[in-house]
């Protein structure tokens, strides 16, 4: 994951192309901030879906996606439609990731909403306008014919994305009202990294709220976020080690600028090969 703030296109470019040649790289990620969220708050930051294409333009095997969509930025059928065209640029690759969106306990996160003149919902509100906005977007992607749902009247779109029946979703977040929407939505859940306990603690609480709805958990893929540290990989290795033995299996490592030459190729070789063996 490259977080696109603090950092210019050249860097992320230079990064990207270097693990799409890297098969022990199997993903990509940008963010979805409109403000940086780390360093300088008046520091250069990049728009993650238009980004994403740019880099989908320029890469060739890797998979790629957003962690996460914000749900509070765009209507459903207009990310309906950025994530279509994203999907057909990268020929299938894309990952659609998605949530409610910035937390109300990230203030520097919440600045960006007042700044773009969008409303901040209370929790329970963004979380079903998250549910309702899926339930939307699976249908835009694969209804044959135009359809009236809600405020959606005569809802329709072509091309349909590459993927059928549409890319995997990826739902990102801990609060328990979120994994209700995991377990109805996603195919992958991803839980930023912390305390190991509180994420297996999650993984458990997703299960339970599978059950209720009948759905298989084993169906969900289970994903976290860990950051990489340039000067302790051990660390990040032991990290990696003991999300792996808690039964993750899809594993996004950030990356944070100024990116070392060789990067790519390091976090290969440094911290993902040893910690597969």
């Amino acid at each position: 994951m490259t977080a696109p703030m603090q950092v210019g296109y050249a860097d992320i470019l230079r990064v990207w192309e270097e693990a799409d040649a890297l098969p022990a790289i199997e993903h990509a990620w940008l963010f979805d901030h409109f403000m940086p969220i780390g360093g300088p708050p008046d520091g250069p930051i990049l728009e993650g879906w238009t980004l994403l294409s740019a880099l989908a333009a320029r890469t060739e095997r890797l998979r790629l996606g957003l962690l996460v969509t914000s749900n509070r930025f765009r209507p459903p059928a207009v990310l309906a439609k950025i994530a279509t065209t994203v999907d057909v640029v990268s020929n299938g690759r894309l990952d659609f990731g998605i949530g409610v969106g910035s937390r109300p306990s990230m203030p520097i996160a919440r600045r960006e909403y007042d700044g773009l003149g969008l409303p901040y919902d209370d929790a329970a509100t963004a979380t079903a306008n998250l549910a309702e906005a899926l339930t939307a977007i699976k249908r835009i992607w694969t209804s044959a014919e135009p359809f009236d749902s809600g405020d959606l009247k005569g809802a329709f779109q072509r091309p349909q994305p590459v993927q059928r029946p549409h890319p995997p979703i990826v739902i990102g977040g801990r609060a328990k009202a979120t994994l209700r929407v995991v377990a109805e939505h996603a195919d992958v859940w991803n839980i930023p990294g912390g305390d190991l306990a509180d994420v297996v603690e999650r993984s458990a609480m997703l299960d339970a709220y599978c059950a209720e709805i009948g759905r298989d958990p084993a169906s969900i893929v289970r994903s976290i976020h860990l950051g990489v540290s340039y000067d302790q990989a051990d660390a990040t290795r032991r990290a990696i080690g003991a999300a792996l033995d808690a039964g993750f299996r899809h594993v996004v490592l950030s990356v944070s600028p100024p990116y070392p030459e060789g990067v790519a190729r390091w976090v290969a070789d440094e911290i993902i090969t040893p910690s597969a063996g």
